[in-house]
This record gives C-alpha cells, structure tokens and sequence, in this order.
C-alpha cells in the first residue's frame, strides 16, 4: 500500500536545497512520486517505501519537522502512474 510522507523542510529556502531534497529522496527504493514547495518549505513524498528511511534520508539535507506520515489517496497513486505512462 502506497504511503505519503509530508515533511517540512527548515532550511528550503532556494531552488538548490529544493533540488537537493528532490535528490535525496529519488534514490530511496519504492519512491513513485516527489513534490517539493519552497513558498510552504515542504517536501511530499509519494509510493512504497519506509517512511523512517525518507525522514532519514532529508535529514541529510537539513533540519526537518514531520508534517504527517499515512496511506496516499487512490486518486494520488493513479495520477502518478497515469503521468509515467
């Protein structure tokens, strides 16, 4: 079951971090989709994967607060394979 991680990221405040974060996250097994808002400082993870490995993984990039961690939408997951298609 696909899960949805949502953290905000302290130190987002410039496309490079922002790029770095969407970096960190893509090389995590089971990712099918990432979002990140530099305005809001979030980052939006999406897909099979451990939620604990995420958080730990941006943690490398910089200070983190866990937003919320729960079951994506179906809407969600068949927007993304729709989008890889």
């Amino acid at each position: 079951m696909a899960q949805k991680v949502v953290v905000r990221l302290l130190t987002t405040t410039d496309e490079k971090t922002k790029q770095k974060a969407i970096e960190a996250a893509a090389d995590i097994l089971g990712v099918d989709s990432i979002s990140a808002d530099v305005k809001e400082q979030k980052v939006t993870v999406v897909g099979d994967m451990d939620a604990v490995a995420v958080v730990k993984r941006l943690k490398k990039v910089g200070k983190l607060d866990i937003v919320s961690v729960g079951p994506a939408t179906e809407e969600e997951v068949e927007e993304k394979v729709q989008a890889n298609k």
